[in-house]
């Protein structure tokens, strides 16, 4: 039996029918040039020769033990249960796909076997198929997940060897057990274990005052204030169980060049153009927020040497991004000043502070969910955004390249939102999973790629400035009208992707 952290503990208890704390992945591939009409069944008929799962995929969770809950081997396993093949009637655009995507993504995992669903999906535009996948938050995190999937494809386009995610993945070494360890190892764990827990307690302790200074404005921290949102800008509120997805691209070489150009990061980049986007998304849906937007940022606790091959290792931390503005130069400055900070100040703090303040501060969310009060009292923040690394060249399955990576998330409590960060060879995607109550979430996507044009627009054709004329003698001669001069238009357009209809 292997125990829950509280963590993982946690996507258990903030779980409704209405909220799901299920995560997934979306692959769009080309087939390849020698590919058959039954290519795609082909796959699945394979997959479902795979039917020995390597933990954590055989693991189901049991909450009835002496020792809290903690996951078991599946007793029995069935791999139809958890392998599925779609062929649609008609080819699927890319709107038929995310709005399926969207349906396969709103039903909550059945917890009396392990939590994971592989779909396969036949008859896709262009020549393409489609694989969506989707595991519990409490086996692993996002980076866990990427580093599982890249390890079942590969970067050669060559090889026809079929991996199955499920049975490819390695377990953690096996430990000692107790009767095998020395009395002077268990000693050094029970004073590691005590030294971590007085580090962790005296961390979250320091973020705590660090707040408490903020909120009788001594000081003004990188790490916001959580709960400070009115709760009444659209994004936030009661959530309902229905699920719209759809998503933006831009190249990574653009975003490069703006990175050269400023400084900056890749965060800082992608938080610019998702903050103007949602400005503009609220300022449709009516929604004054004068003050800025603030976003609950997942920040990476791992430690140098950390490959993410095991379980969840992250914190939630509520930050602000900019001030109103609609200077797109002006708001990268000051998210890239915000975020610099935050880095810094996570890092002043052990891991385990951050993540105990990520446990009270979702406690608190969950509870107000909970009690139905999600319309009364402020959420933690408006949205949540994270940002997982993906592998950076192109990836192949049996030939097929993957064209498209893209993560579909889950709702924190109190948040109709959520939009997660994906880089793949080459392009960044941004994957936006949100109820139906926001309305059409694809426009909200080319609001993020138009957002990017304009940034583009303010870093590198910025408007001259004008000098001043030289003051002349005033003459007694009536000036004539002068007509408004023109504004043309700055900055490359793209075509955006589509998003998911409603």
């Amino acid at each position: 039996m292997k125990k829950l952290s509280l963590l993982d503990l946690g996507f258990f208890v903030a779980e409704t029918e209405e909220s799901p704390k299920h995560v997934a992945g979306l692959m769009i591939f080309k087939l390849p040039a020698d590919a058959g009409t039954g290519f795609v069944k082909g796959l699945y008929d394979e997959y479902r020769g795979f039917d020995t799962p390597r933990e954590p995929f055989d693991l189901v969770i049991d909450f009835l033990t002496l020792t809290g809950p903690g996951w078991r081997k599946a007793a029995n396993f069935d791999i139809d249960q958890h392998v599925f093949y779609h062929q649609p009637k008609k080819t699927l655009d890319r709107y038929d796909l995310y709005y399926l995507i969207a349906d396969l993504h709103t039903p909550v995992l059945d917890r009396s076997r392990p939590l994971w669903e592989f779909h396969i999906i036949d008859n896709v535009e262009g020549s393409r198929f489609a694989i969506y996948s989707k595991i519990h938050h409490a086996y692993a995190d996002g980076v866990t997940l990427t580093s599982w999937t890249s390890r079942s494809l590969s970067e050669d386009p060559e090889d026809r060897t079929l991996r199955a995610v499920w049975a490819t993945t390695g377990g953690r070494k096996p430990r000692r057990r107790v009767s095998e360890r020395s009395t002077t190892d268990i000693l050094r764990k029970v004073l590691k274990s005590s030294w971590e827990q007085y580090q962790a307690t005296k961390g979250l302790a320091k973020l705590i005052a660090q707040l408490a200074l903020e909120q009788v404005g001594l000081t003004r921290n990188a790490v916001s204030l959580p709960f400070r949102s009115d709760g009444k800008t659209g994004l936030t509120g009661k959530v309902s169980s229905d699920r719209q997805f759809a998503k933006a691209a831009v190249p990574m070489a653009d975003v490069q060049r703006i990175r050269d150009m400023c400084r900056a990061t890749l965060n800082h980049v992608a938080l610019t153009c998702v903050d103007g986007a949602l400005r503009r998304f609220l300022d449709e849906m009516k929604s004054d927020v004068p003050r800025p937007i603030a976003i609950q940022m997942p920040v990476s606790l791992r430690g140098q040497g950390d490959d993410g091959n095991s379980g969840n290792r992250i914190g939630i931390v509520t930050v602000d991004l900019a001030s109103r503005t609609d200077d797109p130069y002006e708001r990268l400055r000051e998210i890239g000043f915000t975020l610099r900070n935050v880095r810094n100040q996570i890092d002043g703090v052990p891991a385990d502070a951050v993540v105990l303040y990520s446990l009270i501060t979702g406690l608190g969310a969950q509870l107000t969910e909970t009690l139905g009060l999600s319309n009364v009292l402020p959420p933690i923040s408006d949205t949540l955004v994270s940002n997982v690394p993906g592998p950076r060249n192109p990836l192949y399955l049996k030939g097929a390249v993957v064209e498209e990576m893209c993560p579909v998330s889950t709702l924190m409590p109190g948040n109709r939102l959520n939009i997660t960060l994906f880089s793949y060879a080459g392009t960044l995607h941004f994957g936006l999973i949100g109820t139906r109550q926001l309305g059409d979430l694809n426009k909200l996507a080319e609001y993020i790629q138009q957002a990017f044009v304009d940034l583009e627009a303010a870093v590198f054709h910025p408007r001259a400035k004008v000098a001043p004329k030289k003051k002349e003698p005033a003459q007694p001669v009536k000036p004539a009208a002068r007509k408004k001069p023109s504004r043309k238009k700055s900055g490359r357009q793209r075509r955006g992707l589509a998003g998911a209809r409603r």
